[in-house]
């Protein structure tokens, strides 16, 4: 496995935007239970015109491994799937 496969593996992303209270919720609730366990990188899908073109209005959405998690509102479970799948550290 190469090094940025294992970032990618080490790492959730948000797509979000500024002044959206969904996401800001999504991002209160997420932290905590990645805290310690995996990377958060939000990203502003107003910064590039090909996430505002393929989000838009689909957001927050959490995508983990190339694949969307839970979008609007957080999906619990499948962050708790995604945590027990690591290896322990």
């Amino acid at each position: 496995m190469s090094l940025a496969e294992t970032t990618e593996l080490n790492r959730l992303y948000v797509y979000s935007r500024p002044g959206c209270h969904l996401c800001e919720l999504l991002i209160e609730e997420l932290a905590p239970l990645i805290r310690g366990r995996l990377e958060l990188e939000v990203r502003d899908i107003d910064t590039r015109p090909e996430w505002k073109l393929e989000y838009g209005i689909r957001i927050p959405l959490v995508e983990y491994d190339g694949k969307t998690v839970c979008q609007y509102h957080l999906d619990t479970a499948a962050i708790r799937a995604i945590l027990d799948s690591l290896p322990a550290s």
